[in-house]
């Protein structure tokens, strides 16, 4: 059973940057897909930002050349780096392994952990 474990997060102001990283637990990290979520409060969890094996990335639009997902499989790690921060960032970032559907979206594989508290305000 992988276990994935989120930090970095905080209270930062507008306009500012943080690194979030996500540690899983298992020895088959480097061929799977990752993927940053987040979860606003009254909103429900969507999916941010994804990297592949082969390191291809995919962003939503709203986080698209603010946010950088990054890997290091030896570490069997994985990073989000947000920069221009907005208020409308602010929520529970989690992390998890992604799967493709018979439709070709991506969904979430691994069980939940406990996510990293990101606030964007003055």
């Amino acid at each position: 059973q992988v276990q994935l474990v989120e930090s970095g997060g905080g209270l930062v102001q507008p306009g500012g940057s943080l690194r979030l990283s996500c540690a899983a637990s298992g020895s088959i990290f480097s061929i799977q897909t990752m993927g940053w979520y987040r979860q606003a409060p009254g909103k429900q969890r969507e999916l941010v930002a994804h990297i592949t094996s082969g390191r291809n990335t995919g962003y939503a639009v709203s986080v698209k050349g603010r946010f950088t997902i990054s890997r290091d499989n030896a570490k069997n790690t994985v990073y989000l780096q947000m920069n221009s921060l907005k208020p409308e960032d602010t929520a529970v970032y989690y992390c998890n392994i992604l799967k493709l559907n018979v439709i070709g979206d991506y969904y979430p594989f691994a069980s939940w952990g406990q996510g990293t508290q990101v606030t964007v305000s003055l």
